[in-house]
């Protein structure tokens, strides 16, 4: 069974993939906060912006089988034909709690290039094409390598210096969203100063929220 908050087709907002077309699969459920704002002050990850508790958003449900989701996610692709390869990006909450072989199998039957975006403290099975980790705090990664890291800043327990050894194809640095927390100063201008004097990071912005899609 995986229950998914909300499935949507739109454009990748953040990171190396930024603008491109993409079906977005949001499991419920993450390992380092229950979603509760009671529990945020007490949470492995106190900063999280996202909406990912029941089943009751766009597209949203529960399905018995690989196949039932694979085939609701496939519905929400435009029509074929054009040669681009479909996208599919599953996110959470942390992913990984659900994502298995037999929906990455489903996906790629049905010809879908997966991504996914996870916290990194899961091992992920094989077959992903595209792997996008966001540490958070000092919770310990059990993903090493990737595709691109995407780290929200700043972060007091996971300062950028401390995943420059790494084997990750693209370094992220993004602004941190403080309206959860409260807090106050200018993170993108952080981020961006920081990607300056550190040629290593490249600044990634949330083009979503400045274009006003999903």
């Amino acid at each position: 069974m995986y229950s998914v908050k909300e499935a949507f087709y739109t454009l990748q907002g953040e990171g190396a993939r930024s603008g491109r077309a993409a079906v977005f699969c949001r499991f419920t459920g993450c390992n380092l906060w229950s979603g509760r704002e009671k529990d945020r002050s007490r949470a492995l990850c106190q900063f999280c912006d996202t909406d990912f508790i029941g089943t009751d958003g766009q597209n949203g449900g529960k399905f018995k089988t690989a196949e039932d989701l694979a085939g609701h996610l496939d519905a929400l692709w435009p029509e074929r034909g054009d040669g681009i390869r479909p996208y599919v990006v599953f996110t959470g909450g942390e992913p990984l709690l659900q994502l298995d072989t037999a929906l990455i199998e489903a996906m790629h039957a049905r010809a879908f290039e997966i991504a996914v975006e996870t916290n990194g403290t899961i091992l992920p099975p094989e077959g992903i094409d595209w792997v996008c980790v966001s540490p958070k705090g000092s919770n310990a990664l059990a993903v090493s390598g990737g595709n691109e890291i995407k780290l929200v800043y700043p972060q007091v327990h996971a300062l950028p210096d401390t995943f420059e050894h790494l084997d990750f194809d693209h370094f992220y640095l993004q602004g941190m969203d403080l309206e959860p927390s409260g807090g106050k100063g200018n993170t993108l201008q952080d981020a961006l100063a920081y990607c300056l004097q550190h040629p290593r990071w490249q600044l990634s912005i949330q083009m979503h929220k400045i274009a006003g899609i999903d």
